[in-house]
């Protein structure tokens, strides 16, 4: 495991762009494996302002995101799908066809997550998985409990992380309970891991996941096991991190 702390969570978020801009230069036809939330916005804004400057093409890029809210059709203002597109792909060259984010609206959601765990193998896996960290240490919707072998599958929500998801909803809108998101056993098989962690909010979180040991009850730490992940970091983020169990690098 790698850790780069920055001095701010701008800072922090430009590392993270470098690194999924380097990435699709130095193999076009990446697969990505793509978060939504807060804590990506400035990545996907760094990367919107990088494409418009000619540096980097999502030409032959193929995209799986994470998660999506079980209940939510892809135009609902606060479904995942609709957040990629604001933010993300309806600013770059990127092939509709080769974006992909599990249905809300499936029939059944557990045949809807078989099918996506299928097509993510159909693919070859995912070559960079970028993530966010939840307050619980959750990764995806993978909650405190989840079994680090999960594959993608139904989940339900804990009323933390509904709440800090909460903005995201227009006043007396129905929030989704349960949702369809790759698991920690998915996300371990990608080849790089890049997790994206700021503000002082996520202090105890990163300091579990990383501190150790590895637990189920701490999502985030089941990345420990992976030989290749890189934690990006603002100081705020980092204040209880044991140091001298960390190798800090520059971006």
């Amino acid at each position: 495991m790698k850790i780069i702390i920055k001095d701010s969570a701008a800072d922090a978020s430009a590392a993270v762009a470098d690194i999924l801009l380097r990435q699709i230069i130095q193999k076009p036809e990446s697969v990505l494996g793509l978060p939504t939330g807060g804590t990506p916005l400035g990545v996907y804004a760094r990367v919107r302002e990088a494409y418009q400057h000619g540096r980097g093409s999502f030409a032959a890029v193929t995209t799986f995101n994470l998660d999506e809210y079980i209940g939510l059709a892809a135009d609902d203002p606060a479904s995942y799908a609709h957040y990629m597109s604001e933010n993300l792909f309806a600013h770059v060259n990127i092939d509709a066809s080769r974006t992909h984010i599990p249905s809300g609206m499936a029939v059944d959601p557990d045949i809807e997550a078989a099918r996506y765990e299928s097509l993510i193998t159909a693919y070859g896996g995912i070559d960079l998985m970028l993530l966010g960290l939840g307050r619980n240490a959750h990764i995806g919707f993978n909650e405190p409990g989840s079994a680090h072998g999960s594959r993608t599958r139904r989940v339900s929500l804990t009323p933390s992380t509904i709440e800090a998801n909460a903005g995201y909803f227009a006043p007396g809108a129905r929030q989704p309970s349960h949702a369809i998101t790759m698991g920690i056993g998915t996300i371990l098989e990608c080849r790089k891991i890049v997790v994206l962690a700021t503000g002082p909010e996520k202090a105890e979180a990163v300091a579990a996941s990383v501190n150790g040991p590895s637990s189920d009850d701490v999502p985030g730490s089941a990345l420990m096991r992976h030989h290749d992940t890189t934690i990006v970091l603002d100081k705020a983020a980092a204040r209880d991190l044991e140091r001298s169990k960390i190798r800090e690098l520059e971006a």
